[in-house]
């Protein structure tokens, strides 16, 4: 299991940063661009996000668990023609979403726009849309190498290029955006367009790394290849059948988070008129979308992390019918998704005032905080669904992804504009929470029929998992109330953010500390806990 949680940490200190580095951009981006701004630019990523799942037909992950699939049984030389097959047919999808995503934008445009929309509005949104529409053609060529890495049991060229990719994005974003509105004094959209297609521009960094990488590990790789003794030698047409047997399911598993927002992107304008808060219906979604969703995804990085790991790891315990070995691995990491990200998104919700304020200013907070505070809770349930499909996939079972996405969207669906009627706009939040809830439930019953497992150490745990963080929770409001009588964190940024960082700091060592006390760190992680044992006794010492 050691090297589930070194692969789990490498991939979740990158997925954290790069998260991390999405979220803080955003201030000084929404300050030269306004709400207008940031609504243009959440058009343009929702089509780009779902047409870039589309592409790469699930593969990466598929490419994953297939090559650990032949490495366990000692044929390297499979893994490798998989590679190159996979290669082709990603530059093939990728050019063929590049024309749906950049022939169909104004399509896109339309649909996504209400029935008040301008022309003009609609040129803008389509020509957005275009210029996100490269980045289709090497993103999907990148995925797949990232893939095969990820087989060969190596996490770092993943995580290393994911952070180089956002770093670079970034900057060519941020100054691109600044030089059309504040140089050369041109129009919002083209700015839009210029930060989407920024992702291009990472991409291609991020591709360069990975060749680096590449290259210094192909003599290994080689050297493997020619040291086995035998090969299944798959025909083409056969290694494909396999590969998309794995992907297909997981085509829809990788797009689950941009068809909830998409199902809101066509429904919840007309909704929120009808609620009568038509006025506040491109703010709200851009605060939910774009800016909300950037805070809560940085616990989530965890469970994407987790469940990159954990598939060739699963994947060969099963291949071999390691069934105890097999049974620890998925109870560990439910345990691990319990034990992070529950006190996280629990904080995050308790301080959901100040961390909006904190990083997008405290204009209107006490309403968009409150949308935060509602979908804060849902990352939990998208961490549990990334991880219970990625089980899923690595026990062979990955077809039934599709029945739980499905119900979980048809809910969306049914419920979507009954709830913004209802609630407002964080109807849409319960709407999400409600449909992921689902499908993680149907996941978690489905690896329970399939081998047997037993939940009940996971019970168990979560339950005192549960206790410790709402006593976390409780001294975290009580501090933040404290401090909130002296100085108020609607009054300013500053104020906000000393609270956030006083309040999170407190809980979060807080949290550790009954974890270790509890022994929950020590029966969850294991022994890599010892060198925080020999830290608190030198300090007992002391």
């Amino acid at each position: 299991m050691s090297k589930i949680l070194k692969g789990t940490m490498i991939l979740t200190v990158a997925s954290f940063l790069s998260k991390f580095l999405g979220m803080i951009y955003t201030v000084p981006f929404e300050e030269m661009v306004g709400p207008d701004g940031m609504e243009l630019y959440f058009y343009a990523y929702t089509p780009y996000n779902i047409l870039l799942s589309l592409s790469t037909l699930g593969v990466p992950l598929a490419v994953s668990k297939f090559v650990s699939k032949y490495n366990s049984l000692e044929d390297y030389q499979t893994g490798r023609e998989m590679l190159k097959s996979g290669m082709l047919l990603m530059g093939l999808t990728g050019f063929v979403a590049f024309l749906i995503t950049f022939l169909g934008a104004e399509q896109i445009a339309i649909h996504s726009l209400s029935d008040e929309a301008t022309n003009t509005k609609v040129a803008e949104v389509t020509m957005v849309i275009r210029m996100i529409s490269f980045a289709l053609l090497i993103i999907p060529l990148m995925s797949i190498i990232r893939g095969f890495f990820q087989g060969n049991d190596s996490m770092a060229p993943t995580g290393i290029s994911q952070v180089i990719e956002q770093i670079v994005r970034i900057i060519f974003l941020l100054v691109s955006v600044y030089i059309v509105l504040n140089v050369i004094g041109g129009e919002l959209s083209t700015a839009i367009g210029f930060s989407t297609f920024a992702a291009f521009v990472g991409g291609v960094a991020s591709f360069i790394v990975l060749v680096v990488f590449w290259k210094k590990r192909k003599p290994h790789l080689d050297k493997l290849v020619e040291q086995q003794e035998f090969t299944y030698d798959i025909s083409r047409k056969s290694m494909f059948k396999e590969l998309l047997g794995y992907a297909g399911p997981f085509v829809l598993v990788g797009i689950a988070t941009p068809l909830y927002q998409l199902i809101d992107q066509f429904t919840f304008k007309q909704a929120m008129y009808e609620a009568g808060l038509g006025q506040d219906s491109g703010e709200a979604i851009s605060a939910i979308h774009v800016l909300s969703h950037k805070l809560v995804i940085i616990p989530v990085t965890l469970g994407i992390g987790l469940s990159l790991a954990l598939l060739p790891a699963i994947t060969k315990s099963y291949t071999k019918n390691y069934m105890g070995q097999l049974n620890h691995q998925i109870n560990q990491a439910l345990q691990i998704i319990a034990l992070l990200i529950l006190p996280a998104v629990v904080g995050l919700s308790v301080l959901a005032y100040e961390a909006y304020g904190s990083f997008y200013g405290v204009d209107r907070v006490s309403y968009f905080g409150e949308l935060l505070r509602w979908y804060a809770p849902v990352g939990l349930f998208f961490a549990l669904y990334t991880v219970t499909s990625s089980i899923l996939q690595g026990i062979n079972r990955q077809n039934f992804a599709v029945v739980s996405l499905g119900s979980g969207l048809a809910i969306k669906l049914l419920t979507n504009s009954w709830f913004i009627v209802m609630f407002g706009a964080k109807g849409s939040i319960i709407s999400t929470g409600l449909a992921v809830l689902v499908a993680v439930a149907l996941n978690l019953w489905r690896i329970h029929r399939a081998i047997d497992f037993s939940y009940k150490q996971v019970y168990k745990r979560s339950l005192l998992i549960i206790i410790v963080t709402t006593i976390m929770a409780a001294v975290v409001f009580l501090i933040k109330w404290a401090i909130g009588l002296l100085w108020d964190p609607l009054d300013s940024r500053l104020a906000a953010l000393f609270i956030l960082l006083l309040s999170a700091g407190v809980g979060g060592i807080l949290y550790l500390w009954m974890a270790y006390q509890t022994t929950l760190l020590e029966r969850i992680l294991g022994g890599r806990v010892r060198i925080l044992d020999k830290f608190l006794r030198r300090g007992q010492r002391g």
